[in-house]
């Protein structure tokens, strides 16, 4: 799945990628690459006919009458075949002009959406211009490294004048165009220069200014920097899993598969960034774009380099393809500027209260489904404490997506209706904590009577669990778990440890694993239950963190009996019940800051308090926090858009999920390092703002090591997103 999300955008996607892999050939590159002075490939036409160099312009105007997004998905399908020529400064040349008003939208973009033109855009300059008493605007100057100018018909170009800045647009003929000797072997930049051109009101770009050009650029080339980072990816892991050193694939290699699995966050925080920027206005636009213009050409740089690395010796060498894409990443991200501007202006953004909210465009009948939630819901409202909890409970409203009576067999859609619903009202669900992560178990795999026993209290949030799967010896390698189940009569003796368990010391009820088949295989012989935390044999001991708090626990049991009654699923079969628990624990986990109050609002408040300018160095390491938490939020209505479609979310709900675990951390290490000395005072939520930030970066350590530690989701997304081979079994 590329930037587009629906079935339109798949199949236009796999059309393009289709029509660049039959007239797109390495032979076709490497024919630019050789060829001594810069053509326009024997595709073009082709290319033209396909309509794709007018996507995002009106019909009238020649185009298909779709928008930028089209227009991105196209350009990334494209720029995964490293496609020479000039489609990408040709479509960012009439993006530009579309952007402003008059006559020249008319005349010159039905020639550049049918291929019969082809533009460029200069995206910096020093040419200056003196408007004459006839409304002619002259013109004069360089603009140097201007991309695809060599192949240009017309350019789109920036002018200083006394009474501001104008673009304007030149022909070919009125210019002199030098080619400069590119980085990019396959596609060129030159050298524009104008000496006392006349340029009629009609090529005068009105209404159109610096900011909105570099927002369109940030999002074009943006889209050919995903799709860069795209081939790099995918190439790099096809080679992992074949070439073996040392007796095995190097994608078995931890270091490789930890670096493939990189290279694919980068990648999707990009196309989640580019694929937002495409459909944002106003401010948020400029928002939107700035962070795009960080993350896109950054993710396509890196994911070059990793490639390379990833490739070894062979990748270093010139008949590899890999450094074609290294060098049009490198250009891409030059030509647009580097990361420290754009970082620059989201910090600025973001310090001036700027944000993006992530809304969803639900279809027309959601209207009359919302109608019935919001009277249900409103009823609820009227109640209060305990009575609108059980209310919440019975209604189905906590976990919406559970099989009736628990839930509501809600689609994505009645669930984000809902989410929507008890937000308007201000109505706030129950605090299950690790309840959250018990009931789909029991409700999927327990028995009649544990589902009516249990999971009421457990909704409402009046019953409270923990999660007794950690061991000493056992902790992301939950299957090698050593607690003993001996069968007994009329039920079960466990024997062993626990740790890590959080909540212990207050939880009526655990949710437990233990081996209760020694003879069986790893995942095999382990039974899933239920156990009493205050019956006999079950000793708890908290342990004190480093914040000095007491959440996690170790726990003793002591031939604690546990009857038959308690066992959910079927005995030998519990890992299966476990790994359910499991994948709603790491969503639970991925959604927030942990309950630790570090968030990026939380640390936009404290810098509103500080009273000071930041400097360009903390500028820079806020702008780091607030790409990524934008890049989270994206992922996550990607996410929601992919489920409400029908189809599985894929790399966005894994991608996300791992980022969120550390994005905590990165909130609360930057809050600390903007405190400076006042950062020495105690861990202590009472000691100010230094001491809550304090308390959090300690805090958020635990993240990324509870609910499966980074290096094991990092294992996970590229076994099962890149299909890297997994880890050999012990002894083998």
């Amino acid at each position: 799945m590329g930037i587009g999300l629906s079935e339109e955008h798949e199949a236009l996607r796999e059309s393009v990628a289709g029509w660049a892999e039959r007239n797109v050939s390495s032979e076709v590159v490497r024919a630019a690459v050789a060829a001594e002075t810069e053509e326009r490939p024997g595709f073009w036409s082709g290319l033209a006919d396909q309509g794709l160099l007018g996507l995002h312009l009106p019909e009238e105007h020649g185009g298909s009458g779709y928008g930028l997004l089209e227009a991105a998905v196209a350009v990334e399908a494209l720029a995964e075949r490293v496609a020479p020529g000039p489609f990408v400064p040709t479509v960012l040349a009439s993006a530009v002009i579309l952007a402003s008003d008059g006559k020249a939208r008319a005349e010159l973009l039905p020639g550049l959406a049918d291929g019969t033109v082809t533009g460029a855009v200069a995206l910096d300059g020093s040419l200056t211009g003196a408007w004459g008493e006839d409304g002619v605007l002259t013109v004069s100057g360089v603009a140097e490294f201007v991309l695809g100018a060599a192949l240009a018909d017309v350019i789109v170009l920036p002018v200083s004048t006394g009474q501001g800045e104008e673009w304007v647009v030149l022909a070919k003929e009125h210019v002199t165009v030098t080619p400069v000797k590119s980085l990019d072997l396959t596609r060129g930049v030159a050298r524009v220069e104008a000496d006392g051109v006349a340029v009629p009101a009609e090529r005068v770009l009105d209404g159109l200014r610096a900011p909105r050009v570099r927002e369109l650029a940030a999002i074009v080339l943006g889209a050919e920097a995903t799709g860069l980072a795209s081939w790099c990816v995918r190439a790099a892991a096809d080679y992992a899993k074949v070439r073996e050193q040392f007796g095995r694939p190097i994608g078995q290699f931890q270091g490789i598969k930890h670096k493939l699995s990189r290279m694919l966050v980068a990648l999707e925080q990009a196309r989640a960034t580019v694929w937002d920027a495409t459909t944002a206005e106003g401010d948020e636009l400029a928002y939107a774009a700035a962070i795009a213009g960080v993350m896109a050409p950054d993710a396509a740089v890196q994911c070059a380099k990793d490639a390379v690395q990833t490739f070894g010796g062979i990748g270093y060498t010139f008949e590899h393809d890999v450094h074609l894409y290294y060098r049009r990443a490198l250009t891409l991200r030059s030509l647009l500027g580097s990361s420290a501007e754009w970082s620059s202006a989201v910090a600025e953004l973001a310090l001036n209260g700027v944000s993006r909210e992530m809304e969803i465009e639900l279809p027309e009948e959601a209207e009359s489904l919302r109608a019935g939630l919001r009277a249900e819901i409103a009823e609820i409202a009227k109640l209060e404490g305990r009575d609108q909890k059980r209310a919440l409970a019975a209604a189905g409203f906590v976990m919406p997506h559970l099989p009736r009576p628990w839930g509501r067999a809600a689609k994505p859609l009645e669930q984000v209706l809902i989410h929507q619903e008890l937000r308007a009202a201000k109505v706030r669900l129950p605090a299950m904590i690790i309840g959250a992560w018990v009931v789909p178990s029991i409700a999927a795999y327990g028995t009649k009577e544990q589902q009516e026993r249990f999971l009421p209290p457990t909704l409402s949030g009046e019953m409270m669990w923990c999660q007794l799967f950690s061991e000493p010896g056992a902790g992301s390698d939950l299957a090698g778990l050593q607690m003993r189940a001996e069968k007994v009569d009329g039920g079960w003796k466990l024997n062993g440890q626990k740790i890590w368990t959080s909540v212990a010391h207050f939880a009526e009820w655990g949710i437990c694993i233990a081996r209760s088949n020694p003879d069986k295989p790893k995942h095999a012989g382990i039974t899933y239950f239920l156990v009493n935390m205050k019956d006999a044999g079950v000793t708890v001991r908290p342990l004190t963190e480093m914040t000095g708090e007491n959440l996690f626990n170790e726990v003793f049991m002591d031939d604690v009996f546990v009857p038959d009654a308690m066992v959910v699923g079927d005995v030998d079969d519990g890992w299966r019940v476990a790994r359910n628990t499991l994948s709603n624990e790491r969503v639970s986990l991925s959604s927030g800051s942990g309950g630790t109050g570090a968030a990026l609002p939380d640390l936009l408040g404290m810098i509103a308090q500080l009273g000071r300018e930041l400097t360009p160095a903390e500028r820079l390491h806020l702008a780091g926090v607030v790409c990524e938490a934008h890049s989270i939020n994206a992922l996550s209505l990607r996410v929601t858009l992919k489920q409400l479609a029908g189809s599985e979310p894929g790399a966005d709900a894994s991608v996300r999920k791992l980022l969120s675990t550390s994005h905590a951390q990165h909130v609360s290490e930057c809050a600390v390092d903007l405190l400076g000395p006042a950062a020495t005072a105690a861990a202590d939520v009472k000691a100010g703002a230094a001491g809550f930030w304090n308390r959090a970066v300690l805090a958020t350590r635990a993240m990324t090591i509870y609910g499966g530690t980074t290096e094991v989701q990092l294992n996970i997304i590229g076994e099962r997103m890149l299909g890297l081979p997994r880890d050999p079994e012990p002894g083998k």
